[in-house]
């Protein structure tokens, strides 16, 4: 059976401190991703080569998509979104590297990335609307609907957290056996697997994330009169 990834245990630190694997593993991509932010943002030119162009491809297609939810706020709402998107990625794909683990199997991961779309629906909101007629939505219709629309917030919370880590908890463990089972014969139907899985997940969460933002965005249009 193939031995665990170091990735997916706690890892000790000094002073006997230990780090979860999928914390470290968060960390490595975020350094990753802030170092290829750093380097071809210093090498931008007018005329843009093959690689440009296609990263200049990826930002406009990102953009057309928040477009096609929430108009005229892709902005605003860029630089969140594709960073969850472009983020769960590559966290997604990170278990298709020998010895590495992907960090959103990890339950801890996805509802922590869940709690930035928390905040970030209440944060954008009151941006657009201000603090006391965002807050003031709770309350509409009626004052007694207040209970509930908490509920809803915490329930789709949990849901977007629940949702992606057993998506790829379940997704990596299916690799798991089936590679037990049938040994290394199979490894590419098993790969591409694990990559289109990867790419709708980071998706969905991405599309989800906007339309409970654009729900937020829309409390005005709720304000009694």
């Amino acid at each position: 059976m193939p031995e665990a990834s170091p990735f997916s245990e706690t890892l000790p630190l000094a002073g006997g401190i230990r780090i979860a694997g999928s914390v470290m593993m968060t960390w490595m991509i975020m350094a990753l991703l802030s170092g290829l932010s750093f380097l071809f943002s210093r090498r931008l030119r007018a005329e843009p080569g093959g690689l440009q162009s296609l990263l200049e491809g990826l930002v406009m297609a990102m953009e057309e998509a928040i477009e096609a939810v929430i108009p005229g706020r892709s902005a605003q709402l860029l630089p969140f979104v594709s960073t969850l998107w472009i983020f769960i990625f590559l966290a997604n794909m990170a278990g298709l590297v020998p010895g590495l683990s992907s960090p959103t199997s990890d339950l801890s991961v996805t509802s922590a990335l869940a709690v930035l779309v928390f905040f970030s629906v209440h944060w954008f909101g009151i941006q657009t609307d201000g603090l006391i007629p965002y807050l003031r939505h709770y309350l509409s219709p009626t004052p007694f609907m207040l209970p509930f629309h908490l509920i809803s917030e915490l329930s789709r919370t949990l849901a977007l957290a629940v949702r992606l880590f057993g998506n790829m908890m379940s997704l990596e463990l299916t690799a798991v056996l089936v590679l037990y089972v049938a040994g290394p014969l199979v490894p590419i139907p098993i790969l591409m697997l694990h990559i289109v899985e990867g790419v709708i997940q980071a998706y969905l969460f991405g599309m989800l994330a906007l339309i409970y933002i654009a729900g937020g965005l829309q409390a005005r249009d709720q304000k009694p009169d």
